[in-house]
């Protein structure tokens, strides 16, 4: 099938209200104190690149960069961190923010709690975030990756201690198997997919993700700059996209920026959600060969599609390309602004807006996003080249190369 660029578009309802009670203020800076706690935090960096702005013909472009967290090269570890300290804060019938970073590694806690073993599904990045946090809280971890995964993703899992292999399984059959491991042998699911029973990690995993949203709110502040008019945020099942929707439509209430969801054609389980608009999740089956590894996910998170059906107001289906286009051009942007070592899944969405502000055929989808030299655009780049071999196969030697959007 012709890979193409589509669009779905939700009106804004009058009257809107905005009483979110998984993402708020109050619960982001409660997030953002847990992971101060750790002394290896530090804010990442956001890029402002008015060149390239001026390039592509709109008023501002910001970018997350989330290659820097942790020293883990991808933001996936604020979810996952997340998650299992508010899971030990429970089971020692404590609250989050009374189990800092110092007393969940301390000797005496280890006692209390005995051996835990978290396990998940990963195509790497929440994986390597787990096994990683799992290391630090002196527990156990095991790791299960789907068909196709890169090896060098299962070696970082690996290296941070974890029980990790790839399967013959797409993501979401790797999950099933994982929660399956889990109930059999006594082992805590870690997983950012929601599904009726299992709800409360998918949330902490959710507001997890919100750190990186304060951040950049609060970056963009000290920037001179009030709000961005677009926020682009890349999508597999959901979860990061609706954290950083729903923070950021509790700071701006009705005036929030305008909001668009993108995923690849060959996993837009959302897209197609959207598309359909009857109250029904659609799923997308089979192998989902994307370059985007981290967005191949065909079931969307129950939690994250409540928050986005309600408060995103675009959804974009594109083709693979737009990420190859999207990593090219972070890491030769032009002169004068900062390069962002950005992976397939972290610079699709950068990519999508250059194509649309660039390619004639698109000026449809310009209008309906209402782009123009006014736009001051927030991105947010979820990884770093965690698969060295592939980035350096597409920024250096022209995988996925530009004749490849011709096609549609």
């Amino acid at each position: 099938m012709k890979e193409a660029f589509k669009i779905v578009q939700f009106e804004r309802k009058e009257g809107e209200t905005f009483t979110l009670d998984i993402l708020n203020t109050k619960i982001s800076k409660e997030v953002m104190s847990f992971h101060q706690s750790f002394p290896m935090y530090t804010k990442t960096p956001l890029r402002e690149m008015k060149n390239l702005a001026r390039e592509l013909g709109v008023g501002g472009i910001y970018v997350k960069d989330e290659s820097y967290r942790f020293g883990l090269n991808a933001f996936k570890v604020l979810g996952g961190s997340y998650a299992i300290g508010n899971y030990l804060a429970k089971k020692l019938n404590k609250t989050i923010d009374q189990m800092p970073y110092e007393k969940l590694i301390s000797e005496d806690i280890k006692k209390e709690l005995g051996d835990i073993v978290f396990v998940t599904a990963t195509d790497g990045n929440h994986g390597r975030g787990v096994a990683w946090t799992a290391r630090q809280l002196k527990q156990k971890s095991v790791v299960f990756m789907p068909k196709g995964s890169s090896e060098e993703r299962l070696r970082n899992i690996r290296a941070e201690g974890a029980e990790a292999s790839i399967t013959e399984l797409n993501y979401d059959e790797a999950v099933r198997l994982a929660n399956k491991m889990a109930e059999e042998n006594g082992w805590v699911m870690v997983q950012d997919t929601a599904w009726d029973g299992y709800e409360d990690i998918p949330t902490w995993i959710i507001q997890g993700y919100s750190t990186m949203g304060y951040e950049a709110y609060e970056q963009l502040i000290a920037l001179g700059e009030e709000r961005p008019t677009h926020i682009f945020l890349q999508a597999g099942v959901g979860s990061m996209a609706s954290a950083i929707t729903g923070l950021y439509s509790s700071f701006y209430g009705e005036n929030r920026p305008i909001i668009t969801i993108v995923e690849p054609n060959k996993a837009d389980c959302l897209y197609r959600t959207a598309e359909a608009n009857d109250g029904q999740l659609r799923i997308v089956t089979g192998d989902m060969d994307t370059i985007m590894a981290g967005l191949a996910c065909g079931e969307p998170c129950t939690i994250g599609w409540n928050i986005l059906k309600d408060y995103a107001d675009n959804f974009i289906s594109c083709p693979d390309f737009t990420a190859a286009e999207g990593m090219r051009i972070l890491g030769n942007p032009p002169k004068g602004d900062e390069k962002v070592i950005s992976g397939e899944s972290g610079a699709v969405t950068l990519g999508c807006v250059a194509e649309i502000m660039t390619n004639p055929h698109l000026k449809d989808i310009k209008e309906k996003l209402n782009l123009d030299e006014h736009s001051k655009i927030l991105f947010f780049s979820t990884e770093g080249d965690t698969d060295k071999a592939n980035y350096q196969d597409i920024v250096w030697n022209g995988k996925y190369p530009s004749y490849e959007k011709k096609k549609f």
